[in-house]
């Protein structure tokens, strides 16, 4: 072989070396990787066996308890007022009677594990799945979530607590392994429908049926079950009778679910369960011992109270929260001055209620009325109207949310406009003393000067013409207000609003919005007003001052807040709405009160659409007041007009603003100061509370195009209080003369000139709808 073919050869060995030394290298890279996946293998099955080694431990040393929680065993609760007295007690005994499940209709039974646990009578008493979810959650702190089975949720019912803990979780899963193997699936069953909460302090199926239907578990129907069944999911949502429209629609299609559920499992035949009807539960019953304002208190007390657990993690949502509240053992102080509690209570009788007399009447039996009395220093609630009787009327007037707070809204705009520096859409700064177009319908315009889609008519449809700020609100126009939300911007407003207090998130930022058409309560608007009086730090009104448990520790927030506006915004409202005393719509019932006494006060009157509600917040330095008045079908509790009711009211007898809710102000509030006097101490220019130190600044009509010239013709600065500002307003009624004859003790200086459309025969007719 020649040198040549060598060379050849050892080249051609040298590529198959190559390989055969990359092959020895794979090789190896294989083996390692083989011994990394084994180890992670072994890994996890050791893991999986120490999981069992230690699950079987605990099935070992886990026992069922003997007996039941001490959660399960109810005390009593002990509310006091603010000096210490005792208000109520409530939970002595249980609200609970055991039913053995043959007294139950078998149907009733079905609905019960159509609802909550289809494979119930199949598992065994465990949803691993469901389990393992929520160890995960309490992990990863997402707190409570679903997937229990019936037996499981029997055990935390009885024998352990809602806490959520990971130690709770796993003695839940071992005992209810336990418990199945034990008992038989009716007594898991009984058990749980026995020891279930289903609200309105009803433990158990017994006490749940006379709660919602007034009869007992042996004589409920399948339907009703049905809604029992579906309640237990959230007992405090579901409520029909406090229940919102959402909340409604999600417990029918809850009831829905478990009845088509039932047709599915074979447990009801699918004609009957087209035929069925939702059974409406019938309106809550009030305990023994909760007659009169007492049970309005103390239900606002539990409610605060839960809130308050669930803020602070003892609770993770409003059921679990309000179960261990009636569950007993508290002793909760209210805010609620005993004495001030009696004399709202005497202002309401002897200024509406004994002039109610439904058998002459209908309209008189369709009224109800709320108030609240805030201190705006301290946020505490110092009184509480919530209606004619807890036992006689279950919903709390004073903190229900259904009925529009009307021309009350009004002095949020202002406040928006101030705090935000806004300005009218030819750049001029809104102030007490701007002027704007008071025609009555004038269509309201954007900031490029086309129509919006809402022209707002006035109270009797009144034309004022150029009138300022400070008379609107003396008169309620609501065309100045409609336009003045579109100027600083329905947004801001909405975003002030939430900030003082109401509750506006599900609230459409609209034009429509500056009429006050969203839902709020009496105790929410003393809220707003009292962050006005405090000067723009944040008033959140609390009725409770302490609750004492021996198992659990409660911190009670400070109820007075941060800065929501600036003081010179929140004292400038506080300034204007002197003007509705002195000036407007409340002049008759509290400036001409004998009983005031030179006092100062700010309030503003309201009456909404229809005359459904009436009402009227107002302030002095030391104690806001906000009393509702609502007129609600005593029958099917729909919303209704108050007009004609007491049958004394002139002309058309409408229940305004200015009427009773202003005369029961003005007597619980100058009775509750005892004499005393005082002045606001405002930081602001503007306002009927002093002196105008500058000429009203003119608005451009906004009804005008924008190519017209705007007006430069100056009102007085001014005018008599009987003088109306326009030639347009003279098509209103006269102002009331009979205020000229009987003048309040030493008024506070005003700078409005308006009166309200309110002649001598129809005073009590303001603002409105």
């Amino acid at each position: 072989m020649g040198r040549a073919e060598e060379r050849r050869a050892r080249q051609r060995g040298g590529r198959r070396a190559a390989p055969r030394r990359s092959s020895r290298a794979a090789g190896k890279g294989g083996i390692r990787r083989f011994f990394g996946i084994k180890k992670i293998i072994g890994a996890f099955f050791g893991l999986c066996l120490l999981g069992m080694l230690g699950f079987i431990v605990l099935y070992l040393l886990i026992d069922i308890p003997n007996g039941a929680n001490a959660d399960a065993q109810q005390e009593t609760n002990v509310y006091k007022y603010s000096d210490g007295s005792t208000l109520a007690r409530k939970g002595d005994g249980v609200n609970r009677q055991i039913v053995d499940l043959a007294e139950v209709d078998e149907g009733v039974q079905h609905t019960f594990v159509a609802a909550e646990n289809k494979t119930f009578y199949k598992d065994a008493g465990v949803d691993l799945k469901g389990t393992a979810r929520g160890l995960l959650n309490t992990l990863s702190g997402k707190g409570k979530q679903g997937g229990s089975t019936i037996t499981q949720q029997y055990v935390k019912n009885y024998y352990l607590t809602s806490d959520q803990t990971i130690s709770r979780k796993l003695k839940e899963l071992v005992i209810s392994l336990k418990v199945d193997r034990e008992k038989t699936k009716d007594e898991i069953l009984a058990g749980y429908i026995n020891t279930s909460y289903y609200g309105r302090g009803a433990y158990g199926i017994q006490a749940a049926a006379q709660a919602y239907y007034r009869v007992d578990a042996d004589k409920l129907n399948v339907a009703q079950g049905a809604y029992l069944a579906a309640l237990l999911q959230a007992p405090s949502q579901y409520d029909w009778a406090v229940a919102s429209d959402t909340s409604k629609k999600l417990v029918r299609e809850r009831w829905d679910y478990v009845l088509d559920n039932m047709v599915e499992m074979k447990w009801l035949d699918a004609g009957e369960r087209a035929d069925m009807k939702f059974p409406v539960p019938k309106d809550p019953q009030g305990a023994p011992g909760m007659e009169g304002q007492t049970g309005y208190l103390v239900e606002a007390a539990n409610d605060e109270l839960a809130k308050q657990l669930v803020a602070q993690g003892s609770a993770t949502d409003l059921d679990e929260a309000k179960a261990l509240v009636d569950k007993g053992g508290w002793t909760i102080t209210l805010n609620v001055s005993k004495k001030k509690q009696a004399q709202l209570e005497k202002a309401v009788k002897e200024t509406l209620t004994s002039k109610l007399d439904p058998e002459k009447r209908d309209v008189d039996g369709d009224v109800q009325a709320g108030a609240v009395s805030v201190d705006p220093k301290t946020g505490k609630v110092l009184a509480m109207y919530g209606g004619v009787g807890y036992t006689e009327h279950y919903t709390n007037n004073a903190t229900r949310s259904d009925y529009q707070p009307a021309s009350t809204f009004k002095p949020v705009i202002l406040a928006a406009a101030v705090d935000e520096e806004a300005t009218t859409q030819d750049g001029l700064p809104i102030t007490a003393s701007t002027v704007y177009d008071g025609t009555s319908e004038r269509p309201v315009v954007d900031a490029n000067g086309n129509e919006v889609g809402f022209a707002p008519p006035n109270e009797d449809d009144v034309d004022y013409g150029d009138v300022t700020v400070q008379e609107a609100m003396n008169a309620s126009v609501n065309s100045v207000f409609a336009q003045m939300g579109v100027d600083v911007g329905m947004e801001k407003v909405m975003e002030v609003a939430s900030s003082l207090g109401m509750d506006v998130e599900d609230e459409q930022a609209v034009p429509a919005q500056t009429l006050g058409s969203m839902g709020a309560s009496p105790l929410e608007m003393a809220g707003v007003y009292a962050t006005l009086d405090n000067h723009g730090k944040k008033v959140t009104p609390a009725i409770l001052a302490s609750a004492e448990h021996r198992d659990l520790a409660v911190e009670m927030p400070d109820p007075i807040g941060e800065q929501v506006i600036s003081r010179t915004a929140a004292d400038t409202v506080t300034s204007v709405l002197t003007g509705v005393v002195d000036d407007g719509t409340a002049r008759k019932s509290v400036r001409e009160n004998p009983a005031r006494s030179g006092q100062q006060v700010a309030g503003k009157t309201g009456t909404s659409d229809f005359n459904r509600s009436a009402w009227f917040t107002g302030y002095t330095p030391d104690l806001v007041t906000s009393v509702g008045l609502f007129g609600e079908d005593s029958k099917t509790h729909a919303q209704v007009t108050l007009q004609g009711a007491t049958g004394t009211l002139p002309g058309k007898g409408r229940v305004a603003g200015g009427s009773f809710p202003a005369q029961i102000w003005a007597q619980y509030t100058f009775g509750a100061l005892g004499g005393k006097i005082s002045e606001f101490d405002l930081e602001t220019n503007q306002g009927a509370a002093v002196q105008p130190s500058q000429s009203p600044t003119i608005s451009e009509s906004p009804s005008e195009s924008p190519s017209d010239e705007p007006t430069t013709e100056e009102s007085t600065t001014s005018a008599p209080p009987s003088q109306t500002p326009t030639d347009e307003a003279t098509t209103a009624e006269p102002p009331d003369d009979e205020a000229t004859s009987s003048p309040p003790v030493s008024p506070p200086a005003s700078s409005g000139s308006a009166s309200p459309p309110d002649g001598d025969d129809e005073w009590w007719q303001e603002e409105g709808e």
